[in-house]
């Protein structure tokens, strides 16, 4: 788990959430009338590969394709209707994430967010392709999701030969 640098301000807006110093202006446990917060789980600067035990989070506020605040957040939940809530207190309204469990996902949608799964790369270049409406493309795509599948590869790409498996599987 990716925890970051330890310099959280000690004030909460809820139980398990901590944000970093300047954030208070911004939320106060309401949501933010103009524009939309995403947010998306940072580890060292990349997407973090399961959200459900993601700790750091880069909850950015944007308006008309334009960046106009972003703040790191520690979450301290671990249950699914808490990170839910915590969530939804801060206001955010879309959830760039990797992998994510069911049980997760269902909560975060029956509470207004919507989620935007199996997404991995640099935290900059999906706020990027995010904005620009291209978080589509392949570089985005978790390895192994959307149905692609290595015997469905190997069927079509003799290249890929390499990867079939043991004959005990």
């Amino acid at each position: 788990m990716c925890g970051g640098a330890q310099s959280w301000v000690q004030t909460s807006f809820s139980k398990g959430l901590h944000v970093s110093p300047g954030a208070a202006f911004l939320w106060h446990g309401t949501r933010i009338s103009a524009g939309v917060l995403i947010v998306i789980p940072n580890c060292q600067g990349r997407v973090s590969p399961v959200f459900d035990v993601a700790a750091r989070l880069t909850v950015v506020h944007l308006r008309d394709r334009s960046e106009l605040d972003r703040r790191e957040v520690t979450l301290f939940e671990a249950q699914p209707a808490g990170i839910a809530r915590s969530l939804v207190e801060l206001g955010v309204e879309v959830l760039i994430c990797g992998a994510i469990s069911q049980v997760l996902h269902a909560a975060l949608s029956q509470a207004g967010v919507r989620v935007i799964p199996q997404i991995c790369g640099d935290v900059e270049a999906v706020i990027h392709a995010y904005r620009t409406g291209k978080l589509g493309a392949p570089e985005f795509r978790m390895p192994g999701c959307c149905g692609r599948r290595w015997r469905q590869r190997s069927a079509r790409h003799p290249a890929d030969r390499h990867c079939k498996p043991s004959a005990h599987v």
